[in-house]
């Protein structure tokens, strides 16, 4: 089963964990050139593969990796997948992207996408190697952690094989576990892990022998040498240096930088926890991930022999353990996030649903009897590993309640506690502090994902020159729905969203890139609509799963309280700041005042036959 095209299979492989049935659908080709691939493809595969009113955690929910028709180029930078599920989190559309061999491997056995259904007997590890399937025993598994899971796997099945993984915090449930792969990376928000773990797959090991043919070489590997050098170049600099750790000082002498559950801008100890701090004391050495010239990832470590932890760092991980909780031990926020990578689990998840306990414990609200008898006061960096163990065991009322994320956990606590509560629709906040800049306090407030920063980048506009980050306007309207737009594209193809700046013209090289791949006569404006389609999907899925405008919303605390300190002291925003962002929002977007979207809009986009199939079938 093939489509007469370049670039592609033009198959999805279905797995039923059920019934152990396993059979290949067609992708025409006019799906592929409305939704690409990556985060496009799957949220098209999840609309419609998931039936309205799944539980998240039930055997409906399909977990759909997507790959794209970059993978196998050669280009750099483009060796990834997305992984896809209606989350555990949010009860809306969830999608994690994540870069390794693995995307290749998936890609080389003639499908471009995976679909799996259904809940196995046992725990179980699939199998696939080009065209054939096994359901394997995976009992010997359970409770290993990612590292020790991909290993174990590569040893019984051969080291070609590339593994995709949960850990313990997936096996038990936990809201916002993640999806491991390549020795540690991860597809790490809106709790895809979780629903690895609910249908029993402990791991999927792939190989494949059958790569996608590309349609013009020699002008593929023109246009790959040049990006090659510009990834090498000023854009880059920052990346292939300190990394985003660098954020943590740059956003702490902005104002920026969320502080004990968000209640100040800046951490009078940011500099002993700053991405130099970390690189100097703690650097190893950089890694690159599959067909990557960048190599932005920092290898650090601490300790010695048995106690020596040598793991990934980045910006939202060193915030979120660092900062937020207002933990300033260095080893400690290595080891947390560490640890995190081994039981398979969100950082920035983990820290926010964290900070939120450490409030309530402040406040009263949780005794030493609901804690196990941890001191959960800011700072204190001594409990910070125990309780992240306690909630990838989900053990003792403190793990129990915080596997569940801060929405879920805020709603067993009452007491108003959702008011600190930092997340939006479920999905906890990222590193950025929305008082003090208004557009990505936007795009927060209305991305599908949640509380997202990689589905928009608009933080971008309020570090430039274009908007007064402090000060709210109509203008961020459109600013966020090029955003998104421009993700969804970049997220699709899927390009590194580190060699965005690259470019000398993004659209047109990405439109190049990809009729080379394919053969195809695909214009700029045709990928530009084809993220507009994308996003409106996404919304379209999350409307059908009981979407309404009140979940467009930031959390109570930073509507109602002015920021204490910094640069920014005294800023605030309010729920009409808010709000006249979001209708601006709407009508860029061409939707209706309430938010929903206008049939009009639907066919514009080609998507209101889809929206009717979906819903008849």
């Amino acid at each position: 089963m093939k489509i007469d095209t370049y670039g592609y299979h033009g198959v999805v492989l279905v797995v039923d964990l059920t019934t152990r049935a396993v059979h290949r659908e067609p992708l025409p080709e006019s799906v592929l050139r409305d939704f690409i691939g990556g985060t496009g493809l799957a949220a098209y595969l999840l609309y419609q593969h998931c039936p309205p009113g799944a539980d998240p955690l039930g055997p409906e929910n399909p977990l759909i990796f997507a790959c794209s028709p970059l993978v196998g180029s050669r280009l750099t930078t483009s060796s990834k997948f997305a992984v896809a599920a209606k989350s555990p989190l949010t009860g809306m559309i969830g999608d994690s992207l994540s870069s390794s061999f693995l995307a290749v491997e998936l890609k080389r056995t003639r499908c471009d996408a995976l679909v799996i259904k259904g809940r196995a007997d046992r725990m179980t590890l699939l199998s696939v190697e080009d065209d054939e399937v096994k359901f394997l025993d995976a009992e010997y598994l359970v409770g290993l952690n990612t590292f020790d899971t991909e290993q174990a796997v590569r040893n019984d099945l051969g080291r070609r094989f590339r593994v995709a993984c949960i850990g313990p915090a997936g096996e038990n449930g936990v809201r916002f576990a993640s999806i491991a792969n390549d020795g540690g990376r991860q597809a790490g928000r809106t709790g895809t892990g979780a629903v690895m773990g609910s249908k029993n797959l402990k791991a999927i090991a792939v190989r494949g022998r059958s790569p996608a043919p590309v349609f013009d070489r020699d002008g593929l590997d023109t246009i790959g040498r040049g990006l090659s050098a510009k990834s090498l170049g000023p854009a880059t600099e920052k990346y292939r240096t300190t990394g985003t750790m660098a954020n943590v000082a740059v956003f702490d002498r902005l104002g920026a930088l969320p502080t004990r559950n968000f209640r100040q801008s800046t951490f009078e100890f940011a500099e002993e926890v700053s991405g130099e701090a970390l690189y100097e004391g703690h650097f190893v050495k950089n890694a690159h991930c599959a067909n990557c010239t960048i190599g932005c990832e920092k290898i650090l470590t601490v300790g010695s022999g048995d106690k020596k932890s040598t793991g990934r760092m980045e910006y939202e991980s060193a915030f979120a353990l660092g900062p937020l909780v207002g933990v300033s031990d260095r080893e400690t926020v290595i080891r947390a996030s560490h640890y995190c990578d081994e039981v398979g689990m969100d950082t920035i998840s983990a820290g926010g649903t964290i900070a939120w306990a450490m409030e309530c414990f402040e406040r009263g609200l949780l005794t030493l009897d609901d804690t196990g008898g941890l001191d959960l006061s800011f700072g204190n960096a001594e409990i910070i590993l125990t309780c992240l163990e306690s909630i990838s065991n989900k053990s003792g009322k403190l793990g129990k309640l915080l596997a569940e994320g801060s929405r879920i956990a805020s709603d067993v606590i009452g007491q108003n506690s959702h008011d600190w509560a930092m997340h939006v629709k479920g999905l906890e906040m990222p590193g950025y502090e929305p008082r003090s800049l208004k557009t990505m306090a936007l795009a927060l407030a209305v991305s599908t994902r949640g509380a997202c920063h990689n589905r928009s980048s608009a933080y971008e506009a309020d570090f430039s020159n274009r908007v007064n980050r402090l000060e709210a306007d109509a203008l961020r309207g459109r600013i966020t729905t090029d955003g998104e737009d421009f993700s969804a594209v970049l997220d699709s193809l899927i390009w590194c969203k580190f060699l965005r700046k690259a470019f000398d013209d993004f659209w047109d090289e990405s439109a190049a890139s990809l009729n080379l791949i394919t053969g195809w006569d695909v214009t700029p404006d045709e990928l530009k609509r084809a993220g507009e389609r994308i996003n409106n999907l996404k919304k379209l899925f999350n409307i059908r799963e009981g979407w309404t405008r009140a979940n467009d919303t930031l959390p109570p605390r930073l509507l109602s309280e002015p920021l204490p300190d910094g640069v920014a002291a005294g800023v605030g925003l309010s729920d009409q700041d808010l709000d006249m962002m979001i209708a601006a929002y709407y009508q860029a977007r061409g939707w209706n005042a309430d938010g929903s979207i206008p049939d009009e809009k639907l066919g514009e986009l080609n998507l209101d036959k889809l929206v009717y199939n979906s819903t008849t079938a």
